[in-house]
């Protein structure tokens, strides 16, 4: 079976694209309004993308349009917060964590705190404005480096990347001085309803040529 994106439906598409790109690591992005007003949203389109300068992005959709004529989708509370302040905090998802996560996806209003739906712990950041997720094992501060706006469809979103200005890091999941990553219990996002863990690993040694 073949496709061609541009003869599909959007949702056909999305679904393609997130049954088999997965699994996706999840940001856990915290935000705060010019107001002072808290955010907290997870988003599965994120990765690492640099380590020199170290840089993080992610890329929040936009929400359905609240008055469908206008055809133009809004942008979510993250994005426009991140527009007016430059600044963010991605936490790190692991499986205990899961299901506040998921409180935070909701659609909620903007004078709504995800920290409060959720019960989670606002910790004051180092260097940046928006807290810090106290649960999480993992935290990066970041400053806005760039942000990719695509097409103006109803569909469409940005790419928000981000320079991280410091780590947070639990040191329950520190050994010998460095992060553990066997301690650390993440979880992915696969396509629908679906998620994963990370506990089941393996190791191979890349070939060595020459």
């Amino acid at each position: 079976m073949i496709v061609s994106p541009s003869e599909i439906s959007h949702n056909e598409l999305y679904g393609i694209l997130l049954n088999s790109v997965a699994p996706r690591p999840i940001a856990w992005v915290s935000t705060i309004s010019p107001s002072g007003q808290h955010n907290l949203a997870p988003f599965s389109f994120f990765n690492v993308v640099c380590v020199d300068p170290p840089l993080l992005a992610f890329a929040p959709g936009l929400r359905r349009p609240k008055q469908p004529e206008s055809g133009r989708g809004e942008a979510k509370d993250t994005l426009r917060n991140i527009r007016e302040t430059r600044e963010f905090v991605v936490n790190i998802v692991t499986y205990e964590l899961r299901e506040a996560m998921n409180l935070t996806s909701g659609e909620y209003d903007a004078s709504v705190n995800e920290f409060e739906v959720a019960k989670l712990t606002p910790d004051p950041s180092k260097i940046v404005r928006p807290p810090r997720v106290a649960e999480s094992p993992v935290s990066f501060e970041c400053k806005l480096h760039q942000i990719l706006d695509f097409s103006p469809a109803p569909t469409s979103g940005s790419l928000v990347i981000g320079e991280i200005v410091s780590i947070h890091m639990n040191d329950r999941h520190i050994t010998d001085g460095k992060l553990d990553r066997n301690s650390l219990d993440l979880i992915g996002r696969m396509g629908g309803l679906q998620y994963t863990r990370t506990m089941q690993r393996f190791e191979m040694v890349r070939p060595k040529l020459g």
